[in-house]
This record gives structure tokens, C-alpha cells and sequence, in this order.
């Protein structure tokens, strides 16, 4: 009996893999929600405790609680896989992600860092055309130029304008830009709870290892903390099943539904008024990133 190598896996889990494109769509908008609730946790957190215990308690809560989801279903099952070093890149490039994402809520209101980490999509095009050598159309070139002058409407860079918050969410966009199109890539193989666990697991070692130190919350603080954890644990697992069970093009639009949501929570727990710059940033940014997925989805 030969053995299978690794292109014939990949042929064969994309052509028996079926595409249920309504209950993704579903899934990556209850992710939306969640994950808005777990970056508003966040931000309210990093202003007492130091980042390194935000990003170690979050995601340590959400290792227990999937572990105690899935583990008693698939068992030791769930880690086996012949991909563990794009495991490790993925989840590396995600704790780094995530560190920037935080620094930049604790730096500047939560809507302007959701906002500009919505130009992911034209990073991910960008990384494709340097990295990979794709060819470049117009409509490529147009939709990074339009997406890159929204992202400078709300950053509004300047010699006393430019924020630190701002470099660090665009750095977090750049990286996750990249993250989202390796994730549908692997899901050709591994399943939403491999991809998951081995995620938490190894971005919670990360985040061990982060010298930020350690303040003893408050137990209302702690209720903070474990609502954090949860409400992350829920949205990786609906982001990942999304993009399991539909292609990027088809889920991806609706992750803009974040900025709603983020812009509602400022306003309602910290008072932030959507200024006319983020409005008009935003509505560019979305307005060129969901044309690039259209194009690409056409291209398909």
C-alpha cells in the first residue's frame, strides 16, 4: 500500500470538503460580536493591568475552555497533524499580532484600531504581488492606493497628529493580513478544532513568556478577565469554523460588521463620538477592501 503524500491529501480534503457558505457567513458574524466584546474587555483591562497579563489571561481562559469543549470529543486526536511547523509559524505571527493590536487599544479609541486594522485584506494583496509574485492589474493597484489613503484618513498622520496607537494597528494589520489567507490554506487539511487548539496552546506559551509582569486583580476584574477568555474562546472558534466551512471571499465582507460594533461599545462605555475623519476613513478602507475581495472572488 503506497503512502500519500501531502499534495494528494490537500487534493483530496478540498475536493471532498463541502461548502455551506450561509452557515459561515453566520458564523463569522456572531464571531464579529464576540470578538467585539472581547477587544472592548481588553481595552478596559490594559489601562490597570500590564498587556502581557491581558494577552496570558485571555488566552489561557479560552485554551481551558475549549480544551473542556473539544478535548472529550476527538481526544488526543485533535493533535495530530503533519503541519506542526505551519502551526507554530501561524500561532507565532498571531501572538505578535495580537500584542500590537493590544498596545494599540490601550493608545487610542477602540473603533480608529479596529478601523485601520480593516486594511489587513489590502496588506494580504500586497504580501501576495512582493512576497509570492503574483501578476498586478489595475484593480489590484487601485484598491491598495484607495485602501492606503483611507487608513491615512484615520490615522490623519502629522508632525503633531501621527499617534504611537497607530503604528503599532497598522503593524497588527500587516501581520493578521497575512494570517487570514494561511488559516483557509491549512483548512484544507486540518480541522477547525486542530487549527484551534494548537493555536491557543501555543500563543498561550507565548504570551507566558512576555516580561510584562503581574498585578493581583480584583475579583470584579477577574469576572473581567474570565469574560475575556470566553468571549475570545467563542469568537476563534466561530472565525475558524467560518472559514472552514466557506471560501475567504464569501465570509471575509462581513467581518466589517466588527467596526459597528466597536464604534456602539466606545461610545456607550468610554464616550468616544465617531469624529467625521473615522467615518470617511472607515467607509473608504471597507469600501476598497470589500471591491478586492469582489475582484478576487470573480477571478476564481
Amino acid at each position: 500500500m503506497t503512502q500519500a503524500t501531502g499534495r494528494d491529501l490537500n487534493a483530496l480534503a478540498t475536493v471532498t470538503r463541502r461548502e455551506h457558505v450561509p452557515l459561515g457567513i453566520l458564523y463569522m458574524v456572531g464571531a464579529t460580536l464576540v470578538f467585539a466584546v472581547s477587544s472592548a474587555v481588553s481595552k478596559w483591562l490594559v489601562d490597570t493591568y500590564p498587556v502581557g497579563e491581558v494577552l496570558f489571561t485571555r488566552s489561557g481562559i479560552s485554551l481551558i475552555a475549549c480544551a473542556l469543549f473539544i478535548l472529550p470529543q476527538t481526544g488526543p486526536a485533535v493533535f495530530r497533524t503533519q503541519r506542526r511547523r505551519d502551526h507554530v509559524m501561524r500561532s507565532l505571527s498571531q501572538a505578535v499580532s495580537q500584542t500590537f493590536l493590544i498596545i494599540a487599544f490601550s493608545l487610542m479609541p477602540l473603533a480608529s484600531a479596529v478601523a485601520i486594522n480593516f486594511s489587513a485584506p489590502l496588506f494580504t494583496a500586497l504580501v501576495s504581488i512582493l512576497m509570492l509574485k503574483e501578476q498586478v492589474g489595475f484593480a489590484r493597484w487601485f484598491a491598495l492606493i484607495v485602501g492606503f489613503l483611507g487608513v491615512l484618513i484615520v490615522t490623519h498622520p502629522g508632525a503633531h497628529t501621527m499617534q504611537l496607537g497607530a503604528l503599532f494597528a497598522l503593524a497588527n494589520a500587516m501581520i493578521y493580513g497575512s494570517v487570514t489567507a494561511a488559516v483557509r490554506g491549512m483548512t484544507a487539511t486540518e480541522t477547525a478544532e486542530t487549527l484551534l487548539m494548537y493555536q491557543l496552546l501555543l500563543i498561550t506559551a507565548f504570551f507566558s513568556l512576555l516580561p510584562f509582569g503581574v498585578a493581583v486583580p480584583t475579583w470584579a476584574d477577574a469576572g473581567l478577565m474570565l469574560l475575556n477568555g470566553l468571549t475570545n474562546a467563542v469568537g476563534q472558534y466561530w472565525w475558524t469554523r467560518a472559514l472552514h466551512l466557506a471560501p475567504a471571499s464569501a465570509v471575509t465582507p462581513f467581518f466589517y460588521l466588527s467596526l459597528v460594533w466597536a464604534a456602539v461599545l466606545g461610545f456607550v462605555v468610554w464616550g468616544d463620538v465617531p469624529s467625521a475623519a473615522l467615518l470617511a476613513g472607515s467607509a473608504v478602507v471597507v469600501g476598497s477592501g470589500l471591491f478586492l475581495v469582489w475582484r478576487e472572488s470573480a477571478r476564481v
